[in-house]
């Protein structure tokens, strides 16, 4: 399947399940079962800040930020009814971004060094061009500016819960992209390596100062009947994170 097919794909189910997502893995949380920046301070002092959300989904980062005092706020999705959500619930908190309906791969109306963060929670790994999407991001950010953005772990999914075992299901290499269906529609994703997530950003010229692979703290004291995911949470990873630095 082409790019193209792949982001109209992808498109379709974000459209029609916007409302199902609405504020779901958002800051302060990174990811599934994940430590959150409460505990990792990965944003800083954010006051004044220009800040970019690639994969802002209903908004609720955004907010997150304006909440801290963030200068200029912009999101970008490729769900036009994800920003429908989004305006409607950035409006009733009295907040005003620049939202733009598009996919991270485009050529869009985002301004080159301009911004002193970029970020994206849990939506890099819907691109279908990582290298492209690096290279662009780097090209929206200031010298020295900082891109941050969170991820479903690789382990997660090539490892099942089988009668309370851990087994994997797949090769941690296979990259290959993947049909599944969610809420009876389609999606297409890649399930990529934590090394490929590093040479694309080098390549687009960052430097990574950190990657966290943290499950959080309640899953590691639940016990008894607990779910498969807990179970798995417990023993590896379920999400990542990086923040890097533009060079």
């Amino acid at each position: 399947m082409k790019n193209k097919s792949i982001l109209q794909v992808n498109k379709t189910y974000w459209n029609a399940t916007a409302d199902s997502w609405f504020g779901v893995t958002a800051l302060p949380e990174y990811g599934v079962q994940f430590v959150t920046e409460n505990e990792l301070h990965l944003f800083g002092d954010v006051a004044g800040k220009t800040m970019l959300d690639i994969g802002c989904g209903s908004g609720h980062s955004l907010k997150y930020h304006a909440d801290r005092n963030a200068g200029e706020l912009w999101g970008l999705d490729i769900s036009q009814k994800q920003l429908e959500n989004a305006k409607r619930f950035l409006a009733e908190n009295n907040c005003f971004p620049k939202l733009i309906c598009a996919s991270m791969e485009d050529e869009c109306d985002i301004p080159k060094n301009h911004f002193d963060i970029v970020y994206s929670i849990y939506a890099i790994g819907w691109a279908t061009d990582l290298n492209n999407v690096f290279q662009r991001i780097a090209s929206y950010l200031k010298k020295d500016g900082v891109f941050i953005f969170s991820w479903k772990h690789p382990l997660h999914g090539c490892v099942i819960v089988d009668e309370g075992k851990l087994i994997f299901e797949k090769s941690y290499f296979d990259e290959e992209w993947y049909t599944q269906i969610v809420d009876d529609m389609e999606i297409v994703l890649p399930n990529r390596k934590i090394s490929t997530y590093i040479n694309a950003m080098t390549s687009a010229g960052f430097i990574i100062e950190n990657m966290i692979e943290q499950t959080n703290e309640s899953t590691f004291q639940l016990n008894g009947e607990i779910s498969d995911r807990s179970k798995k949470a417990q023993k590896l990873p379920l999400s990542f994170v990086f923040k890097a630095r533009k060079a």
